[in-house]
């Protein structure tokens, strides 16, 4: 790997390290190209061969996996959840969210609930009664 190689590696894991640390706060393009030191239009384009994805999905891919966590682990309303990881808008946490997981953050915390209930309940549950 050469040098220049290195360095540009170097300055994406930067900016994705910032991505990481303060998926919540408003990031936009020009903010992580700055602490690349590259321009907006390389930042994605480099951004985007580095780890397969554009920087603006990334961040999305990480405040959607934050909400899951917030949704199995809290009683936080999803509304509360969506702007505590970053979105602006509740319907685009949904639609984000759906898209990303493949059903709503309600249906995902349904659906969490029921699969952290202990077996020996959910087989007394399921046994037929005579």
């Amino acid at each position: 790997m050469s040098r220049a190689t290195e360095e540009t590696n170097r300055r994406m894991l930067r900016a994705r390290d910032a991505m990481d640390r303060a998926y919540a706060q408003p990031l936009d393009v020009p903010a992580l190209a700055r602490i690349a030191h590259v321009s907006p239009a390389h930042f994605i384009r480099v951004f985007r061969a580095t780890f397969g994805e554009t920087p603006h999905r990334y961040l999305q891919r990480r405040r959607v996996e934050r909400a899951m966590s917030l949704l199995r682990e809290t009683g936080l309303g999803v509304t509360d959840i969506c702007f505590r990881v970053g979105f602006g808008s509740p319907g685009t946490f949904s639609r984000t969210f759906s898209a990303i997981v493949g059903r709503s953050p309600r249906a995902y915390r349904k659906e969490a609930a029921a699969l952290n209930v202990p077996t020996c309940f959910t087989k007394a549950w399921t046994r037929p009664h005579h």
